[in-house]
C-alpha cells in the first residue's frame, strides 16, 4: 500500500484494506478452530474403519477394468 496516492483510487483502497482486514480475521478464526481441536483431544465419534458401507463391497479397481 501507497502513503499517498490518486484520490480516483480512494475507493479500491478501502476494498483492498477491508479485504485485507476480513482475511486477517478468517485467518485467526481457523488457527482458533485448529488450536481447540487439536487441543481439546475429543473422542471421535465416526470410526475412520467404516467397513460396513456398501463401498467396501465392491471389488477394486472393477474386474473389467
Amino acid at each position: 500500500r501507497y502513503s499517498d496516492y490518486p484520490d480516483m483510487f480512494t475507493t479500491w483502497n478501502i476494498v483492498s484494506s477491508m479485504g485485507a482486514i476480513i482475511s486477517t480475521l478468517s485467518m485467526m478464526m481457523f488457527i482458533m478452530i485448529l488450536w481447540e481441536s487439536m487441543s481439546s483431544m475429543r473422542q471421535t465419534i465416526f470410526s475412520s474403519h467404516m467397513t460396513s458401507s456398501l463401498e467396501w463391497s465392491h471389488n477394486l479397481p472393477p474386474t473389467e477394468h
